[in-house]
Parts: C-alpha cells; structure tokens; sequence
C-alpha cells in the first residue's frame, strides 16, 4: 500500500527535540547507575565513555576546527570550547599563556541538567575530567600536558573550571590531573574567544551538529556499557532508563517533531517516523491489516559502531516503548530489528489493541 506521507517539519525543531531526547536519555543512563548499580560503576562507566569520546573524536575535531597548529594548551581548552558551544552549552575560554589556557563550563550545567545534578556523585565528575582533560596530552603526544580542577558543580561551586597547563617535564599518570579549588578562573571575555567560521558553519550544519552533540554521548554509552557489564545487565538498565526517557520527554519531543497532540495510533505512528527522520534516517508509515507499520531504513545512531551488540536494538526501543505509554498506554506496540545485514532495518507495528514488544 501507498505509504502515509509526514507532515513538514521546522528542521531546526526537529534536529533539536531529537537533541533533547538524547541528552535526557544521556543524563538518565548515568543516574540510573548511580542508583542502581552504585557510584563505582558509575564513575567507571563515564571514565570510559569519554576516554572512548576523546580518541575517536579529539585529534579529528581539531582538524576540523582548524585549532591543530595552535600551542597544545590552547588547542585543547579552544577544542574544550568550541566544541561544546556548538552542542549548546554554556562555556568559557579564557587565554592566560601559550603554555596555560583556561576553560570553565558555567552554571546551569547542560550534562546534569536540572535536578539531574543533585544526583551526580562529585567522583562522576572526576572520572569525566581524568577520561578526557587529563589524557588530552597523551592524544597529542605531549606527556607535559596536563589538566588542573579549580571548581566543580558536583561539589556546589559556580561551574566545572579549570585550565590545561604545561610543564617543564613529563608528567606521571596521577599527575595528569590534579585539583587546586582555591584558584579562581580569569573572567571571560566573550570578544576574545575563538568564534567558528561562518562560512563552513552555516545555520543548518550548527543545528545538525547540536543534535549529533548529544546522540554521540548514547551512542558512545551504548557499548561502552555492554563492554563492561555484559548484555544482560547492560541492556536491562538501557532499556529501562529509555522507557523512563521517553514517558518523561515524549510530549516535549513530540512538540518539536510537530506531532498532534491526541491519542491515536496514526499520531503515534507518525511520532516514530518523524524522530527517525529527525535523525537521518528514512523511514515510512503503511497502513497494515492489525494497525499501521512503520519501517525504517538504515540507523545513523548505531552506523559505525563495530562492537554493537544485536540485543542493543531492543533497549534503545525502550525510548519508544516510553513514548508510547506517555502518548496513549492504551495502545499496542511490537517492534522488530534485522541490524546483522549491509542496512539495518527496524519495524513497528503501532495497534489499537494492546500488546507487548516482542524482542528484536
């Protein structure tokens, strides 16, 4: 049958509730471990995420963002900064020497949003700044290059501060990161910051990127999670903290995507496509005999990840699953993922009678 056609979008809304989702989604995987795992696993699991972030996105990044040439110090605080800025989040850089340069992610902090900071033991924080500030000069082969911590969020300070500094001598690993909380970041003057240029970096490519900024932290969870704890744990608290993601955020995404706001199965259905498509992917609605399918070709979110396992497809469906009970729990949903071939595909079938997911 002929597929349904979507309604347009504003792509700037819908690259931005997808950004949303996933930075909510991002934020609940870490507190789920909190609570549910305890904070050792926690912090193990962020150390591993963004050292995993850094060697794949760090070296590239500032090729990219044209800091390779600069003074390691201020490549890596400017990399710090542009980067994040790009992502939506409220930061500073502060130049003090070629070999000292500072970066401070002010308050309210975009990773913890909310309350979500009252959750996040300060040792998360920690493990997020020894994974990726204090292993910048090993990325760049400069074993002189190191991170010092003067402020924390997690500890109620006015930000997460500090500077790349470096010395006259190689560092020893416990060296590489060290906390001075008695020193005070330089104030931030906005007109001597590094600015992105605007003519690679038009409005639409900021707002595609804004919306990578925050997938790529799931994406790089997903694994990382599988590689430490094994599929069955691993899965069980993705797919839980997705179905608790998505009955919190679906009415907000759903705003974003241009989605109406009642209770049927054509609107839900419509839901799924449009955050795929949001996201990069094609994606179509069918009228079926028990419902309306929605079929889904090829998954940027998992594109490029070797070490994927089969059984993440149903724990990312958790978000939806979530959805669904925020939009009419009333309604039934099965879900289907062939991700083994060349183009992974991905299947609902959204019904008016109740049902259950049935595994990928």
């Amino acid at each position: 049958m002929n597929p349904m056609q979507t309604s347009p979008v504003d792509a700037a809304k819908a690259f931005g509730a997808v950004a949303d989702g996933y930075h909510a989604y991002f934020t609940g995987i870490i507190l789920s471990t909190v609570t549910r795992l305890g904070a050792a696993r926690a912090d193990e699991l962020v150390y591993e995420v963004f050292s995993r972030q850094r060697r794949e996105r760090f070296l590239p990044g500032l090729q990219k963002l044209g800091l390779a040439k600069l003074p390691h110090a201020v490549a890596a605080a400017q990399y710090h900064y542009l980067s994040n800025h790009i992502g939506g989040v409220a930061v500073e850089y502060m130049y003090e020497s070629d070999r000292k340069a500072w970066i401070r992610y002010a308050a309210p902090r975009w990773i913890w949003a909310g309350t979500a900071l009252c959750g996040i033991p300060s040792s998360v924080s920690r493990s997020m700044l020894a994974g990726w500030h204090a292993q910048n000069g090993l990325s760049l082969g400069n074993p002189r290059l190191g991170f010092v911590c003067t402020k924390q969020t997690t500890d109620g300070q006015s930000g997460l501060e500090g500077y790349y500094l470096e010395y006259d001598r190689a560092l020893e690993a416990h060296e590489r990161l060290r906390f001075a909380p008695h020193e005070d970041a330089p104030d931030f003057d906005p007109s001597a910051a590094p600015v992105l240029p605007i003519s690679t970096w038009p409005q639409e490519r900021l707002s595609k990127a804004h919306r990578n900024y925050a997938m790529e932290y799931v994406r790089t969870a997903f694994p990382t999670a599988l590689q430490l704890w094994g599929p069955d744990q691993a899965c069980q608290l993705l797919r839980l903290t997705g179905r608790m993601i998505g009955m919190q955020y679906y009415h907000q995404i759903a705003a974003g995507l241009g989605i109406a706001a009642d209770r049927s199965a054509a609107s839900f259905a419509q839901f799924i496509a449009a955050w795929a498509q949001a996201q990069g992917d094609r994606c179509e609605v069918q009228a079926h005999p028990s419902g309306l399918r929605v079929q889904q070709r090829g998954w940027k979110f998992m594109a490029g990840i070797a070490d994927a396992d089969h059984a993440l497809a149903s724990s990312w469906n958790g978000l939806i699953e979530g959805a669904l009970a925020a939009h009419n729990h009333r309604l039934g949903l099965s879900f289907h993922a062939d991700t083994r071939g060349g183009q992974p595909e991905l299947e609902w079938l959204v019904t008016d009678a109740p049902g259950r997911a049935r595994p990928a």
